[in-house]
């Protein structure tokens, strides 16, 4: 009668009817009639059948209340569809189901507070009921675009605010339980309902950023501030969202975070791009990370435009997830990452360049503050890319040496990846030093079991490459490299300063016995590691920091790769430096001449008592003395500290106070050394390397091979005829006449060498290569046919010095400048 419907027509309803009506009380406050809904539960279980209409039923009467406010009963029909939810297990739930989402769902969309957060509920716990079967056509659109919607409530009220974006991450979070745990679950990872999850999640994330300022991933927190805090309880739930992430769909959920930290210029400053990658690292399957990192650097690629800042902001992101990602499995992304990072490298080089020339050719502005943001970047690539090899196995980390060697550029080759043609000299600079230091954070703390497999072949000839050009900086990274690949031992740190060590015993230097491997390789590679330190003694711009690596270079080649053989070409090589500054062929600075003797003299104190030759130890003591009192500047603790004391010429005769190579060898050869080779002076090898190092030095070895030609001009014609006699020939044997117009054309080659066009010098060498090759077929042919009208005769005879088994005919060369 209170429905306004007669006893008759009530009796006449269906049960189930009437079993819902009894649940709701006359007065909505009394709330839900217990005795009635224990009914109403046990006809639903014991007739599954009706779960339908009961359903429907409900929903009927929700709809009706919610239109006409009477939020009290709306309060009481939710209780209800919640107890039959928890009592019901069987098949025939899933018709009920939908009436109970089509109920939920109209609470989400009325514009009330307490519905909403009421609806969201009621979803939540049934997210959490285990379905015992699949379905199959369900689907949760609406409810992820509703949820994600209430986490961005701009409700006037504070706490009425807080309280629905915390219901709409409950929503999201028992979405993702429900369509996870169901066999339809990729449909939740569909782009659509990722680009509303994610950043909905991620905008209350941030709210806490702002306020608290806080880095990194948060401690678990209690359940408390779970419910109290949006922030905390968004970030649990994007913790899970990626925990429960699979291969296929795992970009689909990481790619909506770019654009979130795109829209909302989250890149500068980064810290809440960072705690956010950090969150994914940690959350995310260890077997996935590569995913992650490749994302990170497509989205590097795609912002490679923008400003400094983002740039590194991003880089600073990757850094941190490698940091993480190195721990575990990278997969196919180690070589995609330093690829992707050298070329970024390239282009910050091109914009700081671009930069600079731009502020140099405005008359009203300096130079611009992008320059000093491109040093960032390339900061934080060198920073990536060496944290990222050193934390990589030894396997992985020789490969990526290689493969950072190979990217250097060098002056005069086009085959390197970072073509440095458009960049000039300055910006192959750059990159070089930039590369380089990457490489060395790569190789800190390499420690491989043989030289050989830290030094290989295709490796140590391009490193060595950049320790003769005409940079200090470039120099002083390729020694320091070489120590980290050297040093198996961690011995460095003791020999650290140049200095002359009073007892190498104290030191406690720790080595090994010289393996047969090493031996090997100091046989085939020995002479090119002699080569290097001994050119890069020879440099003018050397700074007390070569010195000191330089010997450090000499000190930990003897301890870990020195048997007796190396052990004689190390003194020869140290005897060859110290002629460098007493001949002072190259014109050095008196500075860099005492610094040489003052290394040479570093060097043999300490290699004297680490071979342990009374005899030895004894004449270098004894010059070291002599130095302390009459040439303290040829000493390290003197000529490094005080520059101003240096003398205005050294003098060749003060023979005590030099080492000298017969007393050397007179004091090894009484202890077992074979000493005939310290009879050999020690000359470098002249290799490639020198035409492609652009160092001044260099000329003088190409000199040799030109000097030969100086006679002869480039406007000689090939008419003019000079007969080639025996007194010719000896006047041009003795050398001696000679010698101080030898020294003359040798400086007028280097001086042109150093000062003339480099076009005028191609054009030179290559006439002057025509013609020697010209007159060399002369020779040969002559050797085989005797010329038919001989102008002049010359006999040789067996004893003579310039005999040869060949044929002695008559000869006559017109025009040939050397023989």
């Amino acid at each position: 009668l209170s429905a306004g419907v007669c006893c008759c027509c009530a009796a006449l309803r269906p049960r189930y009817k009437r079993l819902v009506d009894n649940i709701f009380p006359e007065d909505p406050k009394d709330g839900l009639v217990k005795a009635d809904m224990e009914k109403l539960t046990f006809y639903a279980v014991s007739a599954p059948e009706k779960l339908d209409r009961i359903g429907a039923y409900l929903a009927e009467r929700l709809t009706r209340d919610v239109a006409r406010h009477r939020y009290g009963y709306v309060l009481i029909a939710m209780e209800a569809l919640d107890q039959l939810l928890m009592a019901c297990h069987s098949q025939s739930i899933k018709p009920f189901v939908e009436s109970f989402l089509h109920m939920v769902a109209k609470l989400l969309e009325s514009g009330e507070p307490k519905l909403q957060v009421l609806g969201t509920n009621s979803f939540v716990k049934f997210a959490n009921i285990e379905e015992d079967t699949p379905s199959y056509h369900r689907r949760y659109d609406f409810f992820v675009s509703r949820f994600s919607a209430m986490c961005h409530s701009r409700d006037p009220d504070p706490e009425i605010q807080n309280e629905i974006r915390i219901a709409g991450i409950r929503g999201i979070q028992g979405v993702v339980r429900k369509a996870v745990n169901d066999e339809l679950r990729a449909t939740i990872w569909e782009p659509q309902h990722m680009d509303k999850i994610v950043p909905s999640l991620l905008f209350n994330m941030q709210k806490i950023e702002d306020i608290d300022s806080r880095i990194g991933p948060p401690s678990s927190p209690t359940v408390g501030v779970k419910e109290e805090n949006p922030s905390v309880l968004a970030e649990n739930c994007f913790r899970e969202l990626l925990g429960r992430a699979t291969y296929g769909n795992m970009n689909n959920a990481v790619r909506p975070v770019f654009a979130h930290l795109d829209h909302h210029r989250l890149w500068d400053p980064n810290e809440f791009a960072v705690s956010c990658f950090k969150i994914i690292m940690y959350s995310i399957q260890a077997q996935y990370s590569h995913h992650v990192i490749q994302e990170i650097l497509g989205h590097l690629d795609v912002r490679k435009r923008d400003s400094a800042r983002v740039r590194a902001g991003i880089i600073q992101v990757l850094l941190e997830a490698v940091a993480i990602a190195a721990k575990g499995s990278i997969g196919p992304t180690v070589l995609e990452v330093f690829n992707t990072l050298l070329k970024h490298l390239r282009i910050s080089v091109d914009f700081e360049l671009g930069d600079r020339r731009s502020s140099c050719e405005s008359t009203t502005l300096s130079i611009s503050s992008k320059e000093s943001d491109e040093r960032i970047v390339q900061n934080a690539i060198i920073q990536t890319i060496g944290f990222f090899g050193s934390n990589l196995p030894d396997y992985q980390r020789s490969e990526i040496m290689m493969f950072i060697m190979s990217k250097v550029p060098v002056l005069g080759t086009t085959s390197q990846s970072l073509d440095p043609s458009n960049l000039g000299d300055l910006g192959t600079r750059r990159i070089q030093i930039m590369l380089l230091r990457s490489l060395l954070m790569v190789t800190s703390g390499y420690k491989a079991t043989t030289i050989s497999n830290a030094l290989p072949a295709p490796f140590l000839d391009p490193l060595l490459s950049p320790s003769l050009m005409e940079d200090s900086e470039l120099r002083q990274l390729v020694l320091e490299i070489l120590h980290n690949l050297i040093d198996r031992h961690d011995n460095r740190a003791k020999l650290r300063g140049i200095r002359i060590i009073p007892d190498v015993s104290d030191l406690k230097i720790k080595r090994d016995k010289i393996s047969r491997q090493d031996v090997s390789f100091m046989k085939k590679h020995g002479q090119q590691l002699y080569r290097h330190i001994y050119l890069g003694c020879k440099e003018e711009d050397n700074v007390q920091k070569n010195f000191e690596l330089l010997f450090t270079s000499l000190a930990l080649t003897t301890i870990e790769l020195a048997n007796e053989e190396v052990v004689i070409d190390l003194i020869r090589l140290a005897i060859a430096l110290q002629d460098i500054a007493i001949i002072n062929e190259d014109n050095l600075p008196m500075f860099n001449r005492c610094g040489v003797m003052a290394l040479v003299a570093a060097y043999l104190n300490f290699l004297s008592q680490m071979i342990a030759v009374p005899a030895f130890c004894q004449h270098v003591s004894k010059v070291i003395e002599t130095r302390s009192v009459e040439a303290a500047y040829f000493l390290p603790e003197t000529i490094f500290k005080d520059k101003s004391n240096l003398p205005k010429s050294l003098e060749k005769d003060e023979t005590d106070l030099f080492f000298l190579t017969n007393k050397i060898a007179e004091s090894l050869g009484g202890s077992g050394y074979n000493v005939e080779r310290l009879s050999v002076p020690y000359v470098p090898q002249v290799t490639d390397e020198d035409r492609l190092s652009r160092r001044k030095s260099i000329v003088d070895t190409v000199s040799l091979q030109v000097d030969i030609l100086s006679g002869c001009s480039v406007e000689d014609k090939v008419d003019n005829t000079e007969e080639i006699t025996f007194e010719a020939l000896k006047k041009a044997i003795d050398n001696n006449g000679l010698e101080e117009q030898e020294k003359e054309k040798r400086r007028l080659v280097i001086e042109k060498f150093q000062k003339a066009p480099f076009e005028e010098i191609a054009a030179q060498c290559e006439t002057k290569a025509n013609l020697l090759h010209d007159r060399l077929a002369q020779i040969l042919e002559l050797t085989i046919r005797p010329p038919p009208s001989p102008s002049g005769t010359m006999t040789m005879t067996a004893g003579h010095p310039h005999y040869h088994s060949v044929p002695v005919y008559e000869m006559k060369f017109p025009d040939l400048c050397v023989y």
